[in-house]
C-alpha cells in the first residue's frame, strides 16, 4: 500500500517556502516604511525659545527696529505672497520665510525671520546667561545665496568684511545714516581721489553706481533676482544714466563720429558686457557646486533627487535582505521539519 505524499510534501516544500516568503516580505515592508518616512533633515519639534513677541518685553528698541525689517515680514510680504501662490506654494520656500520650519510636518514656529532664527533657543538662565549670535556671512548665505554669491566675488570676503559689518542685523539697514559714509568709513583713499569727481559734485555717491541693481529684462518665476554686492561697474552700469549721451553721440569714447563711433562702442559695449557676463557665469558654477546659490526650484529638485535615489538604495537593499534572510528561513524549516521525532521515511515502494 502506497503512503499518502501530500502530508510530507506540505512540509518538506511548501512548509519552508511560505515561511521564506512572509520573512523576505516582512523585510521588505521594513525598507518600504524606511524609504517613505520623513525627509532626509528634519527636527522633531519646533525650538521651545522665545518668540519674537516674548523678546520685545525687555528688547524694546531692538524689536520696534525688527519689526519694519525684511526679516519681520519676510512672511507676509504681499511679493513673496504673489510670487509663493505662483509657483504652487513650495514648503521649501518657508525654510527661510518663517522661522524653524520643519519640513516633514509643515509647521512653522513663527511666521518671519525671528529672534530664534538668528539667536537659537533662548536659555532659561537668560538673562543673566547672554543668547548665542549667528552672524557669519556664510550663516545668512544660507538663505541669502544670491547675495552670498555676489558677496564672494569681492575682495570684501577674504578681507573678512561681511554681513554684519555693513548691516544693522536687526533692520537690515546699512549701519551708518549715509550709506556712502560707510563706504568713506574703510575706503577712504579712494574717497581722496573722488572728492574731485564729477559724480560727487552731482551728487552720485558709490551705492548709485557700485551698487546698482539692474533688474532682469524678464522677471524669474522664482522672484530672486541680484541685489548689488557684487560692488563691480560694467558698461550697462554707465549706460543706467548716460543715456543721452549715447544717442548725442558726445562724451564716450568711439561715439564721437556717429554712426561708426556709435558700432565701435557698441562693440566695445556688448564685448566687455560678454567678458562679464562669462565671468559671472563662471562664479556662479563654482558657487552651484558648492551649493550655494540654488534657487528655490532648484533645491525642491535637488531634495527630490536625493530622496528618490535614497528611496532606491533602500528597497534595492530591503530586498536583497529579504531574499538572503527568506531563503535561509526555508531552508533552516525544511531542515528541522524532516527530523521530527516519530516520524516513518517515506517509502516509494507499493506493499
Amino acid at each position: 500500500m502506497m503512503k499518502d505524499k501530500k502530508p510530507t510534501r506540505f512540509k518538506n516544500i511548501v512548509l519552508p517556502a511560505f515561511a521564506g516568503i512572509m520573512v523576505f516580505a516582512f523585510t521588505l515592508f521594513l525598507a518600504t516604511g524606511l524609504a517613505t518616512a520623513a525627509p532626509l533633515e528634519q527636527d522633531d519639534m519646533p525650538p521651545a525659545g522665545e518668540t519674537g513677541k516674548n523678546c520685545a518685553e525687555c528688547h524694546l528698541d531692538i524689536a520696534e527696529d525688527w519689526s519694519h525689517s525684511p526679516h519681520a515680514h519676510a512672511y507676509d510680504d504681499p511679493h513673496f505672497q504673489e510670487r509663493w501662490d505662483a509657483l504652487g506654494s513650495p514648503g521649501e520656500c518657508l525654510a527661510c520665510h518663517t522661522t524653524s520650519y520643519i519640513a516633514s510636518t509643515g509647521e512653522y514656529y513663527e511666521e518671519g525671520v525671528g529672534c530664534v532664527a538668528c539667536h537659537g533657543e533662548t536659555s532659561s538662565n537668560h538673562p543673566p546667561e547672554i543668547v548665542p549670535v549667528y552672524a557669519d556671512a556664510e550663516y545668512c548665505g544660507e538663505c541669502h545665496t544670491t547675495t552670498l554669491g555676489e558677496w564672494k566675488m569681492t575682495m570684501h570676503a577674504p578681507t573678512g568684511v561681511g554681513c554684519m559689518q555693513c548691516h544693522n542685523p536687526h533692520n537690515q539697514q546699512p549701519l551708518f545714516e549715509n550709506k556712502d559714509d560707510l563706504c568713506i568709513n574703510c575706503h577712504q583713499e579712494d574717497m581722496d581721489r573722488y572728492l574731485e569727481d564729477l559724480h560727487i559734485q552731482k551728487g552720485i555717491g558709490c551705492v548709485d553706481c557700485h551698487a546698482l541693481v539692474i533688474p532682469p529684462e524678464v522677471p524669474p518665476d522664482d522672484g530672486i533676482v541680484p541685489t548689488g554686492h557684487a560692488f563691480n561697474i560694467t558698461p550697462a552700469t554707465c549706460v543706467a544714466c548716460h543715456t543721452d549721451a549715447l544717442h548725442a553721440g558726445f562724451s564716450l569714447p568711439g561715439y564721437e563720429n556717429g554712426t561708426t563711433g556709435m558700432h565701435a562702442i557698441t562693440s566695445t559695449i556688448t564685448g566687455t558686457a560678454m567678458t562679464t557676463t562669462l565671468l559671472t557665469e563662471a562664479h556662479a558654477n563654482m558657487a552651484l557646486e558648492d551649493g550655494e546659490t540654488l534657487t528655490p526650484e532648484q533645491k525642491v529638485q535637488a531634495l527630490e533627487t536625493a530622496l528618490a535615489n535614497r528611496n532606491i538604495t533602500l528597497l534595492f537593499q530591503g530586498g536583497v535582505v529579504g531574499l538572503v534572510l527568506g531563503s535561509s528561513t526555508a531552508w533552516i524549516v525544511a531542515r528541522n521539519v524532516r527530523r521530527i521525532p516519530g516520524e516513518e521515511p517515506e517509502s516509494t515502494d507499493d506493499e
